[in-house]
């Protein structure tokens, strides 16, 4: 069942959500959000694909920078940091730009390569964007990682993308109940920036809003 436009969620929110659903929950129910080097960094890596619209050409590739995308499998909208348009004979036929593509969307990150889906998911949900514009298969993307200087392909696998499809309904439900998940310390809580913001509700499935309001009756 399709999503209602009004309805659609914040794509690059699959990541957050997929690391941690109350990260995710602190970030887009509470907007609730705290900077720490890593996030800034990221901020002023992604600067030099922050160019919307713009378009370069390079032999039979067409770069196209910041492009706004959105699914209604999924109901999330976002922006694509970059997508590249490779001149392929078998590829998808862009009216707009004459001829016909293979399409290759790269989102930029900051660090390395992670081990669990978190970036791989994010990415998928711009791909599955992608080929509802365009009504096409899109079989692969890329993440090109800062600290490693090089892309990183991902396949487009079923697995994957039932992966993604569940983790969407999954913050479509949550959004609408607005309840809280509980802190569950993870190994990977120390690299959130919201470490010292989540921690205080502990396990007892309160937000931020309820931990502030506890400490007002006391």
């Amino acid at each position: 069942m399709p999503y209602n436009e009004e309805d659609y969620l914040q794509m690059s929110g699959i990541q957050h959500y997929c690391f941690c659903k109350r990260q995710w929950a602190l970030i887009h129910l509470e907007q609730t959000w705290e900077d720490d080097a890593r996030t800034m960094l990221g901020e002023y890596f992604h600067k030099n694909v922050d160019n919307r619209g713009s378009h370069e050409k390079r032999k039979d590739v067409i770069i196209s920078k910041s492009i706004p995308v959105s699914s209604s499998v999924l109901g999330l909208s976002g922006v694509c940091d970059v997508v590249e348009f490779i001149r392929d004979d078998v590829g998808t036929e862009i009216p707009k730009i004459h001829g016909r593509f293979k399409i290759l969307p790269i989102e930029y990150k900051v660090g390395r390569k992670k081990a669990g889906d978190w970036d791989g998911v994010q990415l998928c949900a711009e791909v599955m964007a992608l080929e509802e514009s365009f009504q096409t298969k899109i079989e692969e993307g890329a993440i090109y990682y800062g600290q490693e200087k090089r892309r990183t392909i991902f396949e487009m696998t079923d697995e994957l993308r039932q992966k993604t499809i569940y983790l969407a309904d999954e913050m479509h439900s949550l959004f609408i109940s607005g309840k809280m998940p509980k802190a569950e310390y993870q190994p990977h809580c120390g690299k959130c920036s919201l470490f010292d913001l989540c921690m205080p509700s502990g396990s007892s499935g309160f937000g931020i809003k309820e931990y502030i309001d506890s400490c007002v009756r006391q």
